[in-house]
């Protein structure tokens, strides 16, 4: 099952948040903090203080929708870049992210540029 069709852009959050926080608390989030339109569609990534659960957040036109994954045993590659609150990734670097791989330092290879 899909469950994202083609976001338009996919923002992670890179501070910590609290998992009290539902719909209402991350849409301020988002808007205060991130400064950026909660109902545009864009996927909305949050991660808790353990790094073992993530939050999804985003507006599918006929109202809010909040996706949480739990892991188990391991704990998600959050980014560390102190600097940023908030980093945009492709659908790609989301889906290296749920699989447990770090979105950062794992990068696509362009067989153009290695001198084949």
């Amino acid at each position: 099952m899909k469950m994202f069709v083609a976001p338009p852009r996919i923002y992670l959050h890179r501070q910590f948040v609290d998992f009290r926080k539902s719909i209402n608390g991350l849409t301020v989030i988002v808007e205060s903090e991130l400064e950026l339109p909660v109902m545009s569609g864009a996927l909305f990534i949050f991660c808790n203080k353990a790094k073992d659960k993530l939050k999804i957040l985003y507006w599918d036109k006929t109202g809010f929708a909040l996706w949480y994954k739990r892991l188990e045993k391991d704990k998600f590659k959050w980014p560390n870049r102190a600097n940023e609150d908030c980093m945009e990734l492709t659908e790609q670097q989301l889906n290296w992210l749920l699989e447990g791989y770090d979105v950062v330092g794992h990068q696509a290879v362009n067989f153009e540029n290695m001198g084949l």
